[in-house]
């Protein structure tokens, strides 16, 4: 057993970009929080991997080709390999529990 510390608390990021940091990381799966203050702008790119977002904190919009969706505090997403997807209009400093499986980058 490990308990992740500060995984899923904000954490303001240096100037008005974002920030992620990995928290745990085994072969099948990484943990880390994605920060985006508010009025910042997503700019990742697709992951090789499948990804669940847990918003603990903030709103903003997820947008991804099939369509888009308001999240809050309790939102849970699931993105899947390869697919485009960003957070928009981010009215609130948004953070993000993010899971990837397998861990983030392993399939590059």
């Amino acid at each position: 057993m490990r308990i992740i510390e500060g995984a899923g608390v904000w954490t303001a990021p240096a100037g008005t970009g974002t920030d992620w940091v990995e928290q745990l990381r085994v072969p099948d799966l990484s943990v880390g929080t994605y920060c985006i203050p508010a009025g910042g702008v997503d700019d990742q790119s697709p992951h090789t991997e499948d990804e669940i977002y847990v918003v603990t904190s903030g709103r903003a919009r997820i947008v991804t080709p099939d369509g888009s969706a308001d999240v809050a505090p309790g939102s849970v997403v699931f993105v899947p390999a390869g697919e485009e997807h960003r957070f928009v209009d981010v009215t609130e400093d948004l953070t993000l529990l993010v899971v990837f499986g397998p861990a983030y980058g392993s399939r590059s």
